[in-house]
Order: C-alpha cells, then structure tokens, then sequence
C-alpha cells in the first residue's frame, strides 16, 4: 500500500513558502509516497454592525481578504503541481475553507485521514504554528516537522529522543517506515533533565532495533542548563538528517499546553523533526 502524505498549505494573513512546499515535495519522494496538498482558505462571516459598516468598511476589507486567499490558495496548489511534475511524484490537490480560528482544528481532522502530515513550520508565520499543533494534537497521526532554514536532502541517519515513556515509544512505532529507510539510527536519551526510572530502557531500545536489522546505537548526553529542545536538536544537528519524538501537551479551548522539549521544537526548529501524540 503506497504511503500517503498530507500537506496543509495556509494562505491568510501570510502565505506558506515556496520553501515549505520544496520540502514537503523532497520528503514525499524520499518516502516514495503521494503528496495530498491542502489550501486552507479563510472564510469570515460579514459584520451587522452599521457603525463598522460606516467608519470602516468592514464589509469590504472582508471581501478583500477572501479573494486574497482564495487567490493564494490557487497560488500554492500551482507550485505543489509544478514541483511535484518536477520530481515524478504523485499528488492530489483540494482546497477547504474555514473560519481562521478553526483551521488547526480542519486541518487536523483532515491530516486523519492520510499516514504523514508534511508541517512547514516558518518563524515569521504564525499561521503555520497554528496549523502544526491543530495537525500534531488533533489529528492522531504522526507529524514532520519542516524548516524553511534548509533544504530537505536527505533521509538517512536517523536520531531518536528517548526517555522511556509511552510518547517516545508511540513515536518510535510512528517513525517506523522512515527508520526503516536509514542506513542508520542513534538513540539519545538525556540523563539530568528529569529523573529516568530505567536507565538501561535506551540500550534496550537499540537492542530491539537491532534485532529488527538497524544499525542502531544508544547515547547518554547531559543537557547541562541549556533547554532540552535546544540539546536535543543540537546532539541530532552534528549526526543526523532527522530527529524523532514524543509530543508532550494536550489542548484547552484550542488553546496548546505543552511541554518543554515540545515548546522548544516548535518555537525555534532547527531540523526536521517527527513528531508524534
């Protein structure tokens, strides 16, 4: 069964990049998989109030940001089509309007529908960060995270951020197709940031992997007093093309509460990460 990746594309206030797009094309044919892309157009219900109506022209300055994303909208699904023509790869193309408010959560019940959310996380675009926690905390399915500081290359030494829990281990299965795919595996577990209750379940995790025939071995480092986000991206950064996790945090009122190394990856991205809830 040939792998299905899904990429939400928003269009308003600020557009997703043509960098997001380029690597969310690199991952798919990396994995041989078919790229379903995804406009995000934003649909906001006229105003009754005649004073707004009046002093501003609220009516209009609505209508103007509709046909701007339905026009982006159109805008991006051209450049998936041509990058994806460009590349020999499969892909499908629709467009879904909703209220801005809700599109984390649209694109989330969407991302259930495909194996691999394709999220390009851009620092300057707050759209995207809102559609990343709507996709990694709604959908059920594994994320990759993508930064626009570089472009995608390559799959093959993979990093896997391990502390034990039921969330690494859940991410470690959801990353399964791509570490299969490594020449590759390096399992980092990061001993002062809290306390372990198995201090072998690394070695053990290598042990396992390879078993199922990877090239896997396991590191203990020391987060010292920098940021476990900022340690863990670091350590993977000098080895690996790719870091795996567990996504710590749940949801209140579409507001994300989350955890630290979760929060650090998501504000200040340095590599693709797969993420997984």
């Amino acid at each position: 069964m040939k792998l299905k990746t899904f990429l939400p594309l928003v269009t308003y206030p600020d557009p997703a990049s043509e960098t997001s797009i380029a690597n969310a094309v690199a991952a798919s044919k990396l994995l041989g998989a078919e790229l379903n892309a995804l406009a995000l157009e934003v649909e906001i219900p006229q105003v009754s109030n005649p004073l707004s109506r009046a002093l501003l022209d609220v009516g209009e300055m609505i209508k103007d940001a509709r046909n701007l994303s339905a026009q982006r909208s159109d805008e991006l699904l051209a450049d998936v089509k041509t990058g994806a023509a460009a590349a020999g790869l499969p892909v499908r193309m629709d467009s879904l309007k909703s209220a801005p408010a809700l599109l984390g959560e649209v694109a989330g019940e969407r991302a259930r529908h495909f194996d691999l959310a394709l999220l390009g996380l851009e620092p300057d675009n707050a759209g995207t960060r809102m559609v990343a926690e709507g996709v990694i905390f709604g959908s059920g399915r594994p994320s990759l995270l993508l930064p626009t500081t570089a472009k995608l290359e390559k799959l093959d030494h993979i990093a896997i951020a391990w502390d034990g829990s039921r969330v690494a281990a859940r991410a470690v299965a959801d990353a399964r197709l791509l570490l299969e795919r490594a020449s590759s595996v390096s399992i980092v577990t990061v001993t002062d940031e809290k306390p372990l209750k198995d201090k072998d379940s690394g070695e053990r995790l290598a042990e396992s992997l390879r078993d199922a025939g990877l090239k896997a071995e396991f590191n203990a480092i020391r987060a010292e007093s920098g940021p476990i986000a900022a340690t863990l991206q670091r350590y993977a950064a000098e080895k690996a093309d790719l870091l795996v996790m567990g996504g710590y945090g749940h949801s209140r009122l579409r507001d994300f509460v989350l955890g630290g190394a979760t929060e650090g990856v998501l504000s200040d991205l340095k590599l693709p990460v797969l993420l997984s809830h």
